[in-house]
């Protein structure tokens, strides 16, 4: 019943911008967070970016603050991932997964490089 989909991923140069999506079926944004994370080759996973439920207040991990924002359109159940001044190091697979990790996406593959 719980599924999470993102898209929005490709091929991008350098200081270019991507628009990932999320979207969610199975529970409402209005009572779970939602993180975005990143997996590079031969790197653990990292944690990107955060939306609370409650007021939709953010985070960002200090690599992508100022470049990246994450926001939600609950009548929709999306989450969304704006990637500014895209840097080759940003190049990854992109997750997104309810804040308990109990449910993940497959991904969507970023590729940043000239």
């Amino acid at each position: 019943q719980v599924q999470l989909v993102e898209s929005g991923g490709g091929l991008v140069q350098p200081g270019g911008s991507l628009r990932l999506s999320c979207a969610v079926s199975g529970f409402t944004l209005e009572y779970y967070a939602i993180g975005w994370f990143c997996r590079a080759p031969g790197k653990g996973r990292e944690g990107v970016s955060f939306i609370s439920s409650a007021d939709g207040s953010t985070e960002y991990a200090d690599s992508v603050k100022g470049r990246f924002t994450i926001s939600r359109d609950i009548a929709k159940n999306t989450v969304y991932l704006q990637m500014d001044s895209l840097k080759p190091e940003d190049t990854a697979v992109y997750y997104c997964a309810s804040a308990n990790m109990d449910y993940w996406g497959k991904g969507t593959l970023v590729t940043v490089s000239s």
